[in-house]
């Protein structure tokens, strides 16, 4: 019995040999998706009633363009100047003896005004 009891002791010494475990993956975690309505996903949106079918209306002819009384475009600067010349020249046509100014000054204006308005002064 001695073998016995000998191979037995030495089994009983000897730990069990543990099976091998492979070693553990590192698995990756998918990354968070933000929660974003995307251009294909369908939106919740409330159509329009059918109106009423518009007739189109044709657009009237043009007229040939009418001469304007309007003044051509010019600055208030450029304006300014014609007038106070003018305003000059009619009060050295009277020799600049008596009048009143403001009365050279808005006949310089009436005529600068017609002058523009004719097209005979261009801006």
């Amino acid at each position: 019995m001695a073998t016995t009891s000998k191979s037995a002791a030495s089994k009983a010494a000897k730990p069990a040999a543990k099976p091998k475990a492979a070693p553990a993956k590192a698995v990756k975690a998918a990354p968070a998706k933000p929660k974003v309505a995307s251009a294909t996903a369908p939106k919740a949106v409330a159509k329009p009633k059918a109106a009423a079918p518009v007739k189109k209306v044709a657009a009237p002819a043009k007229a040939a363009p009418k001469k304007s009384s309007a003044k051509p475009k010019i600055t208030t600067e450029q304006y300014r100047a014609y007038v106070e010349v003018a305003a000059y020249h009619i009060a050295e046509r009277r020799g600049f003896i008596g009048g009143n100014a403001l009365d050279d000054w808005a006949q310089a204006e009436a005529e600068i005004d017609r002058l523009l308005s004719e097209g005979i002064l261009k801006p």
